[in-house]
């Protein structure tokens, strides 16, 4: 069932990503690495970041075990979707309403008239956020019943509509060209979640839906463990919104380049551990429940080897075919030959860390399935920390390169901290098994 469940989110993903380098082919073609091409991925980047958390993290981590304990599914599944949703469309509103402020707050090193043009497009993208929640909650819903196949490829519908807008808006203005490429974010959001209602509905849990006055409080212990696996699961990308943040005091293209570059790292990130992780993560925290520890350290073994030997083919081809695969993905239309090189570079520094990252996403998974997400709080903090000392010290003389490069510095003791909370004896002994 493991390898059946990886391999589906693993095509899954493929397939999105897939579409989603013809996305960013045509983004490069068509808007190159610009000024309008900052300010839609920093007004993207705001959504997508919490979209990354939510899907790839904190809810999935601390839904699934405290679904699984619950005496009262259905109450508690309905309650924590009302509440969180809600908050989410307040938030948006807020967003609308403020979104010169919140452009100036995420592109700090932007100008006044730069913040004018993004402004509009923080309040369009940022509504997809309420959107995606919807789509992870359900999908939180079908991975405990050990449905993975609409998740995996629903993602792809997100990048249809976004080449749809590129393809329709080619021949415009540049700036005009953001906005069709930000309500094909909000199209996305509405076909993920319709496919998603489509597979609750044929397996039978569409009484999510029926709000129930509750007298039991199992949602106080959910947000407690939700708050610390925000902050565990999320120190990839405020990584990566870091280096958006002080790339807008660099030159021009440096976010660009930072975005294309970390697009190409993620896509063996996302194939292969994040896959297995999704799969990996409903079966641990089953069998830890279950008090079946040998089974769960079992599944960890298996998949960290099959990942290490992935991930290592993944990062020797990556690094030393760097100019070779940005080239090939973007060298084209506005996207230069002096863009090729600086994206490669940075495209190198990230890859460093895909091990470390790939690998501790694993042995967090162990953490979070004993409900330890306050642990894995602390170390995703003081992880962050070094990678914003790393990021001060780097920026200076390497510029954009040097933000990628601490990145993965971070990763590396994300991982050995990680570890170190696992057990390193228990690690070693696994292996030897």
């Amino acid at each position: 069932m493991l390898l059946k469940s990886i391999f589906t989110n693993s095509t899954g993903i493929l397939t999105s990503r897939i579409l989603g380098f013809i996305r960013d082919l045509l983004t490069a073609s068509i808007l190159g690495a610009n000024i309008y091409s900052d300010i839609f991925f920093v007004a993207f980047k705001l959504p997508n970041l919490f979209r990354r958390i939510f899907a790839e993290g904190a809810f999935t981590q601390a839904f699934i075990p405290a679904y699984a304990k619950s005496n009262h599914k259905i109450r508690f599944s309905s309650v924590v979707f009302l509440q969180l949703f809600g908050f989410l469309i307040i938030l948006s509103l807020l967003v609308t309403m403020f979104s010169s402020l919140v452009a100036k707050a995420i592109a700090i090193g932007f100008d006044e008239e730069t913040i004018q043009l993004a402004a509009p497009l923080f309040a369009i993208n940022f509504y997809y956020l309420p959107m995606i929640f919807v789509v992870t909650f359900m999908a939180a819903l079908l991975q405990y019943k050990h449905h993975f196949a609409t998740t995996a490829y629903s993602t792809a519908l997100l990048n249809l509509t976004m080449i749809s807008g590129l393809l329709i808006s080619q021949n415009m203005e540049k700036y005009e060209i953001t906005f069709y490429l930000s309500y094909g974010v909000l199209a996305g959001g509405i076909l993920q979640i319709l496919v998603h209602l489509y597979a609750i509905k044929r397996l039978n849990l569409c009484k999510i839906f029926h709000f129930k006055k509750h007298k039991k409080k199992e949602e106080n212990k959910f947000y407690k463990n939700f708050m610390s696996a925000t902050v565990g699961s999320s120190t990839t990308h405020i990584s990566a919104f870091l280096d958006t943040w002080l790339a807008s005091f660099l030159m021009t293209g440096s976010i660009s380049y930072l975005y294309y570059g970390n697009r190409v790292f993620q896509l063996p990130l996302a194939l292969f551990a994040i896959a297995t992780s999704i799969a990996l993560f409903p079966m641990i925290a089953r069998s830890i429940k279950n008090k079946d520890e040998d089974k769960a350290l079992s599944l960890m073994k298996k998949s960290s080897l099959i990942l290490f030997a992935l991930l290592s083919i993944s990062t020797f081809i990556g690094i030393f075919f760097n100019e070779f695969i940005i080239s090939l993905l973007f060298e084209r239309g506005a996207f230069t030959a002096n863009d090729t090189t600086n994206t490669a570079l940075i495209l190198a520094m990230y890859l460093i860390g895909l091990i470390p990252f790939g690998i501790g996403k694993i042995f967090s998974l162990w953490l979070y399935a004993k409900e330890q997400q306050f642990l894995a709080a602390k170390i995703s903090v003081y992880s962050l920390g070094w990678n914003i000392v790393f990021s001060l010290i780097l920026i200076q003389p390497y510029g954009a390169a040097g933000l990628a490069f601490a990145s993965t510095l971070s990763g590396f003791i994300l991982f050995f901290l990680t570890i170190k909370a696992f057990g390193f004896q228990k690690f070693i002994l696994m292996f030897k098994r």
